[in-house]
């Protein structure tokens, strides 16, 4: 697999750690490590990045893992391994973070579940704003919000593809709504993908929580 282009923008080294290790738990250190190799990481065998927020891990390291992910499983393999690695680095390093962390409040637990949902996800977006070069917004609309992701780590470097690709962030997406919430499970969908040579990322999350 060629190896995407350096993007210049970069995660935290921790969230590269997280979603490594993700994929490490899902798919054991033999599999980690062929596609690591596959993804041209190399360098990250046995290495993992640091577990500091300092900003080394390009956007399209990122990206190059999902790409690698879809070319040894296909592309729904790689999906339910993306969405696993997402959940996984929600539940493993964004609950913790300042904006969210009074998610866990007595205060915010007797909220309305809508009122959870206004304030958890703009968080969840602020988040990513202020520790990555991933700029997130939130738009509310009447049966729905709509999360937008302006400059994407999970399809960076990719393009004319027919179907959005941006699993990683759906599954991070899904866990980040079910610990807001408390527990429920929500659709989230994304409607449209730069990796689809759309402007941005979108997903579009339905405020009623599916039935459990």
């Amino acid at each position: 697999m060629s190896p995407l282009e350096k993007s210049g923008l970069y995660y935290p080294n921790k969230f590269g750690l997280i979603a490594i290790r993700a994929l490490e738990d899902v798919m054991g250190r033999n599999g980690l490590n062929a596609i690591l190799n596959l993804a041209g990481l190399p360098q990250y065998i046995d290495n993992y990045p640091a577990d500091d927020l300092k900003k080394e891990f390009d956007f399209f390291e990122f990206s190059a893992l999902g790409t690698a992910l879809e070319d040894m499983y296909g592309p729904r393999g790689g999906r339910g391994l993306a969405l696993r690695a997402g959940r996984a680095t929600f539940s493993d390093a964004l609950k913790d973070f300042g904006a969210l962390a009074g998610v866990g409040d007595l205060a915010f637990k007797v909220l309305p579940l809508q009122a959870k949902l206004r304030i958890g996800l703009p968080a969840m977006a602020k988040i990513f704003t202020q520790v990555s070069d991933q700029h997130s917004t939130v738009e509310e609309k009447d049966a729905e919000f709509i999360y937008t992701i302006h400059k994407c780590p999970v399809c960076w470097g990719r393009s004319g593809l027919d179907k959005p690709v941006c699993f990683f962030s759906t599954g991070l997406l899904q866990e980040g709504l079910k610990w807001i919430s408390g527990g429920s499970e929500f659709r989230v969908n994304e409607s449209r993908c730069h990796a689809m040579d759309d402007e941005v990322c979108e997903f579009v999350i339905q405020k009623e929580p599916l039935a459990s």
